[in-house]
């Protein structure tokens, strides 16, 4: 992050692997567990911190994005409290995409994506077949940086 290194708890499962088991927090209280992904391609969004400006700007462009892919969930997955990312969807005028917190740190921790002395989780994006199965991943390297939304959005259209 600004050239500094991080060190995440693990290394992030490949194309072709299917999501480990993890659980997130949704706004309404429910846990969100891979198994309530079966049945539809869905794009994993993952963003540190979605109070900072790339990762608002990644939120966006996905949450924007959607109206092209009616048969695709978008989801964003950041370590923020379930409020905070509802405040930020309320400033913010997002109300498509779904916004899940990994406060709890399991889905990070199963991905390897914790960033422990951060308490983020390493920008990336990936998209998992109606299976679970890991079709597509984009590990962002320098973490201010935004993710190819062109690659990402093509590949989605190819599905």
């Amino acid at each position: 992050m600004h050239g500094d290194p991080l060190t995440t708890n693990g290394t992030a499962p490949a194309v072709d692997q299917t999501l480990p088991n993890f659980q997130l927090t949704a706004a309404t209280g429910e846990t969100v567990t891979p198994k309530d992904w079966q049945g539809q391609a869905t794009l994993i969004s993952v963003v540190p911190d979605i109070n900072t400006s790339v990762c608002s700007i990644q939120t966006k462009h996905f949450n924007q994005s959607m109206d092209a892919f009616p048969d695709i969930r978008f989801v964003t997955v950041s370590t923020n409290t379930t409020e905070q990312q509802q405040n930020w969807c309320a400033a913010e005028g997002v109300d498509r995409i779904q916004l899940l917190s990994d406060a709890q740190h399991s889905f990070g921790s199963a991905l390897g994506l914790y960033v422990a002395d951060k308490n983020i989780l390493a920008r990336s994006i990936f998209i998992i077949d109606a299976t679970g199965k890991i079709l597509y991943r984009e590990l962002i390297q320098e973490q201010t940086h935004e993710p190819d939304y062109q690659k990402a959005l093509a590949f989605l259209k190819n599905l």
